[in-house]
This record gives C-alpha cells, structure tokens and sequence, in this order.
C-alpha cells in the first residue's frame, strides 16, 4: 500500500493528518505538482483526473479522494474514531466536515486559483470570482468563530476531520492573504489548539 501525496497540497495534507491522528504509516510518493508530474501518463494511469492524493491498495486498485481515503482507514482503523461514534454523531460530523468544504475550503481555494499567479496560464482564471470567494469566506469565518464560541472543536468535543478539514483550508489562506481577523478570538483559538497537535507538526 502506498500514498501518492504532495506536501504543497492542502487535500494530500488532510489525509496526512488523518493517518498521524490514527497512528497508521504507509510508504508515500511525493508528486511534484510544480514540475506537472501529476499530468504524468504513469499518474494519470492511477486518477485520470490527475490529482492527489491517491492511495493505492495491496490488491492494486487505486483510491482518490481525500475523503473517500480517510474512510477508508477509519474503518480500518477505528481508533480513535475521527468521524463519530453513533450514527447521531457520524451524521453531525459529516455535515460540519460537508460545511467545511463548502463554505470554508471552497471558498479559499477560488480565491487561491483565480487570484494568485501560480495558476497564470494553468486555468482560466476570472479575477472577479476569485475576489468574492475572499469577501466570502471571510464571511464565513465570522460565522464560524460563533459556533465555536461554546465549544472547543467544530463538531462537538472531540477532534473530527471537520477539524482537519477547516484547518488545511485557513493554512492554505496564507496564500491568497486571508487571514484569522483579529476579533475572531474563537477560531484563532480554536485554529492554535490545532496547529498544536502533534499530528499537525
């Protein structure tokens, strides 16, 4: 079994962390996105839509998603469980790590895609857009400093891939510029308690 993964990217950094939370090690592939091997005939063999991470099983199958990878150890993994307990817990899980997509990562990847110049001449890119996704998420991250104002994580008490996911998100805000507003004292907090994590480091 092997992880093909890129450091630079915050999906492949999602699944890193998920498996460092698990205790689970699996020999890894570095991609260099920067250098296009992702468009590799030989990886693009493994996710016609060239992108990582991909894991790839003992039985030679190949998994993409970063999420559909995750569940895929957290069954065979379940300790400890980063996506619920109880079917209650599951379904309050998946919906704030579906928020975290949505509203949160989304959101600051628009942003990165169509504002910065990494992507010059790898997409099209629309200014305009990549501007409302800022106004957006920023929104957004007022929004959630609330919810966090009577909890220590995003879906409850214990540590989710919700938390995983909104993290990698904000990381990747650097990029465009958007940061943690300073009034937003529950998500720094939140945001400091996570990046404490020894998964994290």
């Amino acid at each position: 079994m092997k992880l093909y993964t890129s450091k630079v990217a915050p999906n492949p950094r999602r699944v890193h962390i998920f498996l460092a939370e698990k205790g689970v090690e699996i020999e890894s592939v570095e991609i260099d996105l920067g250098e296009s091997q992702n468009l590799d005939p030989d990886f693009v063999a493994r996710n016609p839509l060239g992108r990582v991470p991909v894991l790839e099983l003992d039985d030679g199958a190949y998994l993409a998603e970063s999420m559909a990878i995750c569940r895929y150890f957290e069954e065979t993994h379940p300790e400890p469980p980063l996506m619920g307990i109880d079917v209650r817990d599951k379904a309050m899980v998946e919906m704030w790590n579906r928020r975290m997509e949505f509203e949160i990562m989304a959101q600051i990847s628009g942003c990165f895609r169509h504002t910065h110049r990494y992507w010059e001449g790898r997409i099209p890119q629309i200014p305009e857009y990549g501007e409302l996704c800022r106004k957006t998420v920023l929104e957004r991250m007022a929004w959630l400093d609330g919810e966090l104002a009577d909890r220590e994580f995003i879906a409850g008490d214990r540590f989710t891939v919700a938390d995983i996911t909104a993290f990698t998100a904000i990381s990747l805000g650097r990029i465009p510029k958007i940061r943690i507003a300073e009034e937003l004292t529950n998500l720094q907090r939140w945001f400091d308690a996570v990046r404490a994590r020894p998964s994290v480091g």
